[in-house]
């Protein structure tokens, strides 16, 4: 086991992580997309040199699983090959719609690059640690806000152009602001920021920063001579990454996600090469577990979304499984305790109707497919399925049952919002307002029943 295998490792191509079903390696394409055919070309190396299984993660990463030391080394052998640039150093990311997206506020591209020169120019990049990001964002159909970065460019308008918000620790929600100023300025606040993490060390980020050294970042203005510009965000509020999205003149893009970020290469082929047939020109990872699909003639988007759908892959933001996280579970991961997306399945297929909330189903107490708090999860343990209420896969469970009868579990408390809740109350409400006791025992009666 390398360094890599650690919680919390990037696996860069350079250097797989350890999982429960071999090594994993990540990829960042440095132009952030794929030729169908290069797509293509990736999937058969994973079907030969790993399980078969490909992954896009929530941040718009390109994952392959079960790799083994030698195999990981022909498939960099072969990513090389294949002439596909990938990132290295401080990730640095942009929409999967930057620079072609007709609403969005500012072209993300340039100021990003200019973040990565002055990254490089300062020696950051060994001194932080892989998990250290920031986040450019353009606004516009697709943003970033849902991803989590150390620090956020996010472009604004105001009275005299264009100008970045910049924050950092946290996503679009949470994160905390510090100014908003030029181009220039939000770069030097943007290294700034990741100085005084480098400084706290490898295992540090944006949230370990002092109050006085945030106070510090946002009165760096007063040391240059800039002044602090007054904006306002545009570009509408996030949304999935999933159907058509308009760009210049007719033409769409569409995007398609994969069923709780996974799916099997050979059916990213068998889509890949449907769209290679349609006209598609190129293919772009989205945040959100999701794919894009540009340059195909418009009355095309159709067919393939019904392709798309026959092979098994999310072609609706109304689809259930968007609003579950599953990881490989058993038997795919080692590691895990339960089978994660067969009780995804079920559960999906069954309570649709009452999905409005985050259902996070874990294999184990890892929980890498979810890592903040969801509504309700389901997590495999020595116990069984246990259910956490409001919490993150690592709490104690509320209450337990075999792993087998999980999907059971969940149905009686979905049984319970449709009985309990008010009209027009969301099933969110109606969570919290029954309560972590009378939820967790409703899961655990179906079994208790069971044994009568």
């Amino acid at each position: 086991m390398n360094a890599f295998s650690r919680r919390g490792a990037c696996p860069a191509l350079s250097a797989p992580m350890q999982t429960g079903d071999g090594l994993l390696v990540r990829l960042n394409p440095v132009a952030g997309a794929f030729s169908p055919k290069l797509l293509i070309g990736l999937a058969e190396s994973a079907l030969r040199h790993g399980n078969g299984i490909m992954e896009v993660t929530a941040r718009g990463s390109l994952q392959i699983r079960g790799l083994t030391a030698d195999s990981a080394a022909l498939l960099a052998a072969e990513v090389d090959a294949l002439g596909i640039a990938v990132r290295t150093g401080v990730p640095v990311e942009t929409g999967p719609l930057a620079g072609i997206d007709p609403q969005e506020v500012a072209d993300p591209r340039p100021l990003a690059e200019r973040v990565r020169v002055a990254v490089d120019e300062a020696g950051l990049t060994p001194r932080l640690g892989p998990k250290v990001s920031v986040v450019v964002d353009g606004g516009g159909q697709l943003t970033m806000d849902a991803v989590t970065a150390d620090v956020r460019l996010k472009a604004v308008r105001a009275d005299n152009g264009i100008v970045w918000s910049v924050s950092v620790a946290g996503d679009g929600q949470n994160a905390k602001v510090l100014a908003t100023v030029d181009a220039d300025a939000a770069r030097d606040i943007a290294v700034a920021a990741l100085r005084m993490v480098a400084e706290k060390g490898r295992e540090a980020h944006a949230r370990d920063l002092s109050e006085r050294q945030l106070v510090s970042l946002a009165g760096w203005l007063c040391l240059t001579g800039l002044r602090e510009a007054s904006g306002r965000t545009e570009g509408g509020a996030s949304r999935k990454p999933i159907g058509p999205f308009p760009l210049a003149g007719d033409t769409f893009t569409l995007g398609i996600a994969l069923p709780y970020g996974s799916m099997p290469a050979d059916k990213i082929i068998d889509l890949a090469q449907s769209a290679v047939t349609l006209g598609t020109t190129e293919i772009r990872l989205a945040p959100g577990r999701a794919l894009l699909f540009l340059g195909q003639p418009t009355d095309t988007n159709q067919p393939l979304q019904t392709i798309a759908a026959t092979l098994g892959f999310v072609t609706s933001a109304a689809d259930p499984r968007t609003r579950i996280a599953a990881c490989p579970g058993t038997p795919a991961c080692a590691s895990g305790r339960i089978a994660t997306r067969d009780i995804a399945e079920t559960i999906a297929t069954e309570n649709a109707d009452i999905l409005d909330f985050t259902l996070h189903i874990s294999g184990c107490a890892k929980g890498c497919a979810h890592p903040g708090p969801a509504a309700l999860t389901i997590v495999g343990g020595e116990n069984g399925a246990g259910l956490v209420v409001n919490a993150t896969a690592k709490a104690l469970p509320a209450g337990y049952r075999p792993g087998y009868d999980a999907a059971r579990g969940f149905s009686r408390v979905a049984a319970l919002i449709r009985s309990a809740r008010f009209q027009g109350e969301t099933a969110a409400a109606c969570l919290t307002r029954l309560g972590p006791a009378a939820i967790a025992e409703t899961y655990r009666q179906a079994q208790t029943k069971k044994r009568k």
